[in-house]
């Protein structure tokens, strides 16, 4: 069955048959983590660094790095019982959605998602980020494998 995981969204399966998917990342980066041994898989689609100050990101977790990246990997390890240190993780999007891109979004989630993984003592294991291309993701639970669709960023 298809998990389709829309802007800071997360989803979590350990179900074999299961495609976890995410469309269209341009600025947005997806994590993604895959645990072998356990046969879980996850996906979080993070649409920007961190919350303005005077925002509750509570109620959408995932639309933030700062508390996307930790919150998949927790609920990984505390309800599936994965391990941090045999995770497989992959970081893909980050792209330049425009060409005078002034704010730089997709640069600045793809350097904050770095150093988050990076202070869980967690290793990115493939990175398919920035450029200006959109990308499409679909990760099979079976074996954490995920084919990426690539189409130019057209604005």
């Amino acid at each position: 069955m298809d998990k389709i995981v829309g802007i800071g969204e997360y989803a979590i399966s350990n179900r074999r048959e299961d495609i976890i998917k995410t469309f269209a990342l341009a600025s947005c980066v997806a994590v993604t983590a895959y645990s072998p041994s356990k046969g879980v898989a996850g996906m979080v689609h993070i649409a920007l660094p961190s919350p303005p100050h005077n925002e509750d990101s509570s109620i959408s977790p995932g639309y933030y790095a700062v508390t996307g990246v930790p919150l998949l990997i927790n609920k990984m390890c505390t309800v599936y019982g994965c391990t941090t240190d045999e995770l497989k993780i992959g970081l893909y999007g980050g792209a330049n959605s425009i060409r005078e891109d002034i704010f730089k979004i997709g640069k600045k989630n793809v350097v904050t998602v770095k150093n988050i993984l990076q202070n869980m003592n967690l290793l990115i294991d493939i990175a398919e980020i920035g450029n200006t291309l959109s990308r499409t993701l679909a990760m099979d639970v079976s074996t954490g494998k995920v084919k990426i669709t690539l189409l130019p960023i057209t604005i």
